[in-house]
């Protein structure tokens, strides 16, 4: 059996309280430059940033209003970083048309060498939606055939084609193409939607922070919904981890983090791999961007080769 791979959400680029550390709030671009830095080190298989266009005044409170761009910051952190891969977590692909998706994606992996992972939701907040007239009711059909579209905008051929009942083009050519022939496109969500839609449409399934008792089930499902539809190839399964703090933290974690020694933590982890999920995103418990980077060099040398 394969080990687990590891990625990170990176800090910074997204606030929301529910998980934001508070020295976040005053960080910028040379944190988010030296974390990157650290997870090319450290082995972690991607960095990811997520992706909100604007927060109505009704949710500010609980998801801040600092959301950075997918596409500027992971182009930002490809020219810093050389081995780490980069994933949008989760592009909201429906709020845009394919071909401009298409455009700057394929743009940041010609420029990046190859390390896109394309990671796609239906999104939840309805002014975003109204706000970009796009409709919110029925955004699961609108993400379904942005996923077909990107599939060929982001494919081999410079004049791409598409015709569905919400776009429709061919003879439009776009250069530069992305470096890798096939530009992982890994499906978000834990919803019984969310799930079929990585099954029949995904390389990959992200869920969204299901506990450890639930994912057995969902992983079977994806798998039966595979096999009854005939997908063939591997489908990348991920979880999220609880929080984590390798050692022992001289202050108070929350009740929720896996503590310990590194041979503890790994055997912790593996339950993942038992399971059958192929990558884990992890996040650390942290009171200063030093603290987190140390911690994730920990992970790396000293969890990781257990995994």
């Amino acid at each position: 059996m394969s080990a687990l791979a590891y990625g990170i959400q990176l800090p910074v680029q997204s606030q929301s309280t529910i998980y934001a550390e508070p020295w976040e709030a005053t960080a910028g671009p040379a944190d988010l430059t030296a974390i990157a830095r650290t997870a090319d080190r450290a082995g972690f298989a991607y960095i990811a940033s997520c992706d909100h266009v604007a927060i109505p005044r009704r949710l500010a409170s609980a998801m801040s209003t600092v959301w950075y761009d997918p596409v500027a910051t992971l182009a930002f952190l490809a020219g810093v970083t050389e081995r780490v891969r980069l994933l949008s977590h989760v592009a909201i692909v429906g709020l845009r048309h394919p071909l401009l998706t298409a455009k700057q994606y394929a743009t940041l992996d010609h420029l990046g060498g190859g390390r896109l992972i394309l990671g796609v939701g239906a999104g939840h907040v309805p002014e975003e939606f109204a706000a970009l007239g796009v409709d919110f009711e029925h955004r699961g059909a609108v993400l379904d055939e942005s996923i077909d579209a990107l599939r060929a905008a982001l494919g081999p051929e410079e004049f791409p084609e598409h015709h569905g009942k919400l776009h429709d083009f061919e003879g439009l050519g776009q250069k530069p193409r992305p470096a890798q022939e096939h530009v992982p496109i890994w499906v978000g969500g834990s919803s019984p939607a969310a799930v079929r839609r990585a099954a029949l449409k995904g390389d990959g399934w992200l869920p969204q922070g299901d506990p450890r008792d639930r994912l057995p089930e969902q992983i079977a499902r994806l798998r039966r919904l595979r096999e009854e539809a005939g997908v063939a190839g591997v489908l990348t399964i991920g979880a999220i981890t609880e929080p984590l703090y390798v050692g022992a933290p001289a202050w108070d974690v929350g009740r929720r983090t896996l503590t310990g020694p590194p041979d503890a933590l790994a055997e912790s982890l593996r339950a993942y791999r038992a399971m059958g999920v192929h990558q884990i995103q992890v996040r650390f418990r942290c009171r200063s961007r030093t603290e987190l980077t140390d911690q994730m060099a920990a992970f790396g040398a000293d969890v990781a080769p257990h995994l």
